[in-house]
């Protein structure tokens, strides 16, 4: 397996970048470091690309689109297959990359390549059955209008399309852009996260071994604050797809006529009402809110539960909050350590702040470099930073609520909208709730989840633009062309 990726790097701990086929050092001979969150030592280094460099990945990108859209339906499928199978067999240095540079347990690594290799399989199969379909539209079912015209309408790619992953899930959250893209018609100009472009560049050669034409996939690498705006104002991207945090809001005020695809993070509240089965809302709130330290867009970062059921809810959280595992990704540890010092920093800063206004912290807090020890901070209020802000850390803030109507005004208020979840034994209640919440989605009875990949997934307000899913990224990524045919008037009669 080795063998497989050895091209892709100039040492062992520096890698390339990817254009036109190539696996290339930069001209402009810096680099960027990539830490390892654990130990706080260089994990990798990757190319800072120049932006002649960011130039030449459009340029070939464009240049190939063309003709990769005009590949049979069935030839864009097999490549993804080839892709899935690749990414499958050579998962392990793949997932290792995860563990180093972005702390994930050694397993969920793992998943996290299997589960890429499996979206790029199924956006196969959906992409020959929706991209297969076309549409007839006659004159005559118009007003006034005779049988003198037939439209036909089919959809047909934008052209090249910047995709931006975030680090929590850099090779998934690639596949979710690239594969959709692909399967269209489109080409693709990845820029990965710094911490994370280890993983996406092993990513990147299952799609280079696979056989792509030269052109349909660039790799580039830099500094976000040196080449960030270059690549999303770039005159030739055609779409932007970006996951991430308020860059993206920056990004979609400059992007003028060029669609975008935006996933910018939630405050994502769990409602737990009086009737709720307790131990499932306990384990979900645990689950949900602390796997991979609570660095998910989708984590459980609030809790409004009624003051009625509220102290048996803590009491069950805790419990289950006490016997996590804290240590190194390797180990599996549940709670591993935050990206980066910062990230640190500014969960430190919230919990103090809701410390400092009165807030209960039901642990001791405990900090060692970038690992934060698992908190469940209860009597959080609204004038505390906690009840608004979204940590990205093992922090889970709990607010007590008198109805359920205070909880829903309290989701509503927040600017961040991506998903939410309601626990109760009443299934009218829940789709009352479900409709009363004004996020992107609402699960019942089960913490927030992006999953499975196919399912709808936006968010509203400040929590994103557009929706994913495969079947959604496949829609958004194309466009509707119609050609009409002018029927000539026959000069016969039919009897």
């Amino acid at each position: 397996m080795a063998d497989f990726y050895d091209e892709i790097f100039t040492s062992a701990d520096t890698l390339k970048y990817f254009v036109k086929g190539e696996w290339k050092v930069s001209k402009s001979g810096k680099t960027v470091s990539n830490w390892n969150p654990s130990t706080d030592e260089l994990a990798y280094k990757v190319q800072a690309c120049t932006t002649s460099e960011v130039d030449e990945a459009f340029e070939s990108a464009k240049a190939a689109q063309r003709s990769w859209a005009r590949l049979p339906l069935w030839k864009r499928a097999e490549y993804l297959h080839k892709v899935d199978g690749l990414m499958k067999v050579n998962a392990q240095p793949m997932a290792d990359c995860l563990v180093k540079e972005v702390a994930k347990g050694a397993k969920d690594s793992v998943t996290e390549v299997i589960r890429s290799g499996d979206l790029a399989a199924y956006t196969a199969e959906e992409g020959i059955r929706w991209l297969g379909e076309g549409k007839l539209l006659l004159s005559d079912s118009f007003p006034g209008q005779e049988r003198s015209k037939l439209c036909l309408a089919q959809k047909v790619p934008l052209g090249v399309v910047l995709a931006i992953p975030p680090f929590n899930y850099p090779v998934n959250l690639a596949i979710s852009k690239v594969a959709p893209a692909l399967m269209a018609g489109n080409t693709v100009v990845l820029k990965p996260p710094t911490q994370g472009a280890a993983a996406a560049a092993h990513m990147v050669q299952c799609f280079a071994k696979a056989g792509l034409p030269s052109g349909v996939v660039s790799y580039v690498t830099g500094k976000g604050s040196e080449i960030g705006d270059y690549l999303t104002t770039h005159p030739l991207v055609n779409c932007v797809s970006f996951t991430g945090g308020d860059t993206g809001i920056a990004i979609c005020r400059k992007s003028g006529m060029v669609p975008v695809q935006m996933e910018l993070g939630g405050k994502d509240a769990c409602i737990v009402c009086e009737d709720a089965d307790l131990d499932l809302a306990a384990a979900n709130i645990i689950k949900g809110g602390y796997s991979y330290s609570g660095q998910r867009c989708t984590a459980v970062k609030l809790v409004l539960v009624m003051e009625s059921v509220a102290d048996e809810l803590v009491a069950k959280v805790k419990a289950g909050v006490d016997k996590l595992s804290v240590g190194r990704p390797e180990d599996n540890a549940t709670i591993t350590p935050v990206i980066s010092k910062s990230s640190a920093d500014f969960i430190e800063g919230l919990v103090k702040n809701a410390e400092d206004k009165g807030a209960k912290l039901l642990q001791a807090y405990k900090r060692k470099g970038n690992l934060i020890w698992p908190l469940l901070i209860d009597n959080v209020t609204r004038d505390m930073r906690l009840a608004w802000e979204e940590p990205f850390g093992p922090v889970i803030p709990v607010v007590r609520v008198k109805t359920i109507e205070e909880a829903v005004d309290h989701c509503n208020a927040n600017n961040l909208a991506l998903q939410g979840c309601v626990f109760t034994r009443n299934v009218d209640a829940a789709i009352a709730i479900s409709d009363a919440m004004e996020t992107g989605t609402v699960q019942v009875n089960s913490a927030p989840a992006r999953g499975p990949d196919h399912f709808p997934f936006q968010g509203f307000r400040d929590s994103g633009m557009g929706s994913q899913g495969i079947k959604n990224s496949l829609v958004m990524m194309t466009k509707d062309k119609s050609t009409v045919i002018n029927l000539a008037k026959p000069s016969y009669t039919m009897g």
